[in-house]
């Protein structure tokens, strides 16, 4: 290793410990982790000091879901993972819905095999501190690591790549693994760099419509599609219904938080903008990307007051509580609607997110983003070459990934799984029906997944530009505190000032 790579390595690990200590900023933590060639990708960002909310309360084992694995599934347990009784694996994670269905039922594991397994749960800058030690003193602290979609690339000497130690382990392969089953679309975009897997996809928030059809069947109005439609929708009903605490729609616009600019950049791409155009410059201010931004502005006004308060545990709240009729945001949303304390239980619906009339080529985009529908996050579980205790490590991971227990973990919760076999798994079907942890939302989700995953731009720069300038500054525009209402003048402004960074950062 050069000095060099480790002169970095542990800058992040300094850095992420002074942020969890309070001792920096967020903004300071986001510019030195740009400094170091690290970014964050979407949803990623906004667990930062703070584990993820699940919003689902059917979180916990359920003996009726309980099938257990298949027969040579459970003998390969017993027989292969019985051979390492008394080694314990250690395995970092943010609080991913998986995540917690695994630590909550993985005595299905630790009692045929004998392995102890300790799955850590801690904020997303400690589960980067904790990865970037280990492989910086290759100490094997970890035996698996949790790695956001933006990272995986940096981890991408430390890896082994799930694939190949399968088929050069036979005797540790567990029967049936099927790796085909996994979805295309979140394997390229999650779990492999340069075409090599990293590890296995193991998250998927998404982007997906969602709406209250009660509210639309009352007044006659169509599921909207386009943009157009959702606008002129939402207006109707918060005419027809502000006066009894119902708005059209409901936003997630807190001003300096990575949740705008979420916002922000769907209605960009659904108006056929890109952040950044072909040329590396931020593309924020052209004729596409404004209307975009004005449709933004027009849905403002048809919303709750609090939405420009609001990240997305307050617009969920706006769906929970009845207090909105019209949204387009995170899929992991739907099954707490569902939910027994929900106050709109069964009376949210999901469909395909809005369809723009052109969206912009990804060729025609800048850092490899890709405009789409569905904005999406994402992570992959990994198994670190510096483990001690890899064959073990490696026999949980196979069980974890397998398709009984990622269907288990979608049963468990309702969210959406990373093979093909889940959502078509019969108990899954037989969920999609109201109530808790519903799974009536999984075939748009998808759909959105196969057909319509956005991206957005991969650069180290992005996690600072992403969550503090340009949520900032559309933060001053939405409230009226600068521009004047004028989204022209605040992109303008914007353009300038990223523009100089990037430059800056020697990346035009």
């Amino acid at each position: 290793m050069s000095f060099k790579k480790f002169d970095q390595q542990t800058f992040i690990i300094d850095t992420a410990n002074a942020y969890t200590n309070r001792q920096i900023s967020k903004r300071e933590f986001l510019r030195r982790m740009g400094m170091a060639g690290v970014g964050f990708s979407a949803f990623g960002l906004g667990m930062l000091g703070n584990p993820r909310g699940l919003r689902n309360g059917n979180m916990l084992g359920t003996a009726a879901y309980a099938d257990g694995l298949p027969d040579n599934q459970a003998k390969w347990l017993k027989d292969v993972g019985s051979k390492f009784k008394g080694a314990k694996i250690r395995y970092s994670t943010e609080s991913t819905p998986p995540s917690v269905v695994l630590n909550q039922i993985k005595k299905e594991f630790t009692d045929p095999t004998g392995i102890e397994v300790e799955v850590e749960i801690v904020p997303l800058e400690q589960v980067l501190a904790k990865a970037t030690q280990d492989v910086q003193g290759q100490l094997g602290s970890y035996d698996l690591y949790y790695l956001d979609q933006s990272w995986i690339s940096m981890f991408q000497p430390d890896c082994i790549d799930p694939v190949a130690y399968y088929k050069d382990k036979p005797e540790l392969a567990m029967p049936d693994f099927d790796w085909d089953d996994f979805s295309k679309p979140l394997v390229k975009n999650i779990a492999q760099v340069e075409g090599q897997w990293m590890g296995i996809p193991f998250d998927i928030p998404i982007f997906t419509l969602m709406y209250r059809k009660d509210i639309l069947e009352k007044h006659k109005i169509a599921v909207p599609t386009t943009y157009e439609d959702f606008l002129a929708a939402a207006r109707q009903i918060t005419e027809a219904e502000k006066g009894n605490g119902i708005f059209g729609t409901g936003l997630q616009a807190k001003s300096g938080h990575y949740s705008l600019e979420c916002d922000w950049s769907q209605a960009v791409w659904g108006h056929g903008g890109s952040i950044f155009d072909k040329n590396k410059r931020f593309s924020g201010n052209d004729e596409q990307s404004i209307a975009g931004l004005k449709w933004y502005q027009d849905l403002l006004k048809v919303s709750p007051p609090n939405s420009t308060a609001s990240t997305w545990d307050g617009q969920f709240e706006m769906m929970h509580s009845g207090q909105v009729a019209l949204v387009q945001s995170w899929d992991e949303f739907f099954p707490g609607l569902d939910a027994d304390d929900s106050k709109v239980k069964g009376l949210w619906e999901p469909a395909k997110p809005l369809t723009a009339k052109k969206l912009r080529s990804p060729s025609d985009a800048g850092f490899n983003e890709q405009p789409n529908l569905g904005h999406q996050g994402g992570s992959c579980i990994s198994l670190s070459k510096y483990s001690k205790n890899k064959e073990a490590a490696w026999i949980f991971m196979q069980w974890g990934c397998c398709k009984e227990i990622m269907t288990r973990c979608t049963l468990l919760g309702g969210f959406a799984p990373m093979r093909n076999s889940s959502f078509a798994d019969p108990r899954v079907k037989a969920k999609a029906k109201v109530g808790p942890g519903t799974t009536r939302h999984l075939e748009t989700v998808k759909w959105v997944i196969d057909n319509a995953m956005a991206t957005e731009p991969h650069m180290a720069l992005w996690a600072g530009l992403s969550t503090n300038e340009i949520p900032t500054e559309l933060g001053k525009l939405l409230t009226g505190q600068e521009y004047g209402g004028d989204p022209k003048k605040c992109m303008d402004a914007l353009a300038k000032d990223i523009d100089a960074k990037v430059k800056d950062a020697g990346l035009l």
